[in-house]
């Protein structure tokens, strides 16, 4: 069996780790120059981890991670307001901060050279009952037995499964960035989401607690682009949080750079999959940031699919791809809907405050069948039952 994989971030390229895991032949072509990431954080949060550790990555994962050991939601003063997860908890949870682009490479580190194609951008598609034909500006076409559209949330190859979900405003833009633990005295595995209305300012360690990642979510009424990597203003952003914790001030005022982006949301697509063509990642579940659960997701999409493609073959694709949609859609779905409702919370959008603060500290409760997650193990049930 042969797959292209269309995309070549973190979800395209975790999903090529675990075809070559199972022994399938892949391909990731990639639409940039080169495969980067911007220089922002991701939260591994319990589900995603399982899936890195089954790729062979958990060594990776404690080198370049920085584990939350203290985990809090405060008010815009610094007091709190509850811990992410109750002590007792502390043990078993286990959340890392990674630098997308230190996850990124981990990923490439471990595949061979010759299986990556930067500087193709997809512009085609077409499949007959024996074999799917992807084809690029470059001029090539490339015949698999199945293509994998990990081409984000403006994917060339979704139209060709189903219409696109329109992008629905959310209300907020968001201002990330790094700069380095030492510059504030960030103490190891410390997290804090700090809380008020209409607005929340995230920020915990990565790279081994080295460095230090900021989110900042402010309201807005303003169309605005959805992009992850347009240049963001610093004192825009600082301007929106004066008079906060001055510990939020203390970060804002040792940023330089920063990068910004609209955000959207969008319902659940009605699909997945068109014979031998199917979605991953962002294309296929573009979410909302705020349960910190998009490149979890797509880690899990490719497991999931690597495993059910290697019980299938050939000519069996598209009944195999059927099977990965039905263990990994309405999933993904009830994931999207959880990021929406922490948006919520966060940007304390409730007329009782009280019942926010409770629900916020029942995260670990809440988010247990999340975290809880094996996708590995569904989708093995699902081949069992399919």
């Amino acid at each position: 069996m042969r797959v292209a994989i269309v995309g070549g971030g973190i979800g395209g390229v975790a999903a090529a780790n675990a075809l070559l895991q199972k022994g399938i032949e892949v391909d990731v072509y990639e639409q940039a120059p080169q495969l980067k990431e911007v220089g922002a954080g991701v939260a591994i949060h319990p589900n995603g981890g399982r899936m890195l550790r089954r790729l062979g990555f958990g060594e990776e994962l404690l080198r370049y991670g920085a584990r939350w050991t203290d985990a809090q939601f405060r008010h815009p003063d610094g007091r709190l307001i509850a811990p992410f997860w109750p002590g007792s908890e502390a043990e078993r949870i286990e959340v890392y901060g990674m630098h997308r682009a230190d996850l990124l490479q981990v990923l490439l580190d471990r595949l061979p050279a010759d299986i990556i194609h930067p500087g193709h951008r997809c512009v085609g598609f077409e499949q007959s009952a024996d074999q799917a034909v992807v084809a690029f500006d470059t001029g090539r076409r490339v015949s698999v037995d199945v293509v994998v559209a990990a081409d984000g949330i403006h994917s060339t190859l979704q139209q060709y499964v189903t219409p696109p979900s329109a992008p629905l405003p959310s209300g907020s833009v968001a201002y990330r960035g790094i700069i380095t633990a030492a510059s504030v005295g960030w103490p190891p595995g410390q997290m804090r989401n700090w809380l008020g209305p209409g607005k929340h300012f995230l920020v915990f360690p990565v790279r081994a607690n080295t460095l230090l990642n900021y989110v900042g979510f402010v309201a807005t009424s303003e169309q605005t682009r959805e992009s992850w990597s347009a240049p963001g203003d610093p004192a825009a952003l600082a301007r929106e949080f004066v008079g906060w914790d001055p510990l939020v001030e203390a970060i804002l005022a040792e940023v330089q750079t920063c990068f910004w982006w609209g955000l959207y949301d969008r319902e659940p697509l009605s699909r997945w999959t068109n014979g031998r063509l199917t979605l991953l990642g962002d294309a296929a579940h573009p979410m909302l940031p705020h349960a910190g659960q998009g490149a979890n997701q797509a880690m899990e999409d490719g497991v999931a699919l690597a495993t059910i493609l290697s019980h299938f073959g050939h000519a069996s694709v598209p009944r195999a791809l059927e099977v990965y949609e039905r263990v990994r859609r309405e999933h993904a779905a009830r994931v999207q809907a959880s990021s929406r409702t922490n948006g919520r919370r966060y940007d304390s959008d409730f007329r009782d405050l009280d019942e926010r603060d409770r629900q916020l500290s029942n995260q670990a409760l809440e988010r247990a069948w999340m975290w809880d997650a094996d996708a590995e193990s569904d989708a093995i049930a699902a081949i069992t039952s399919s």
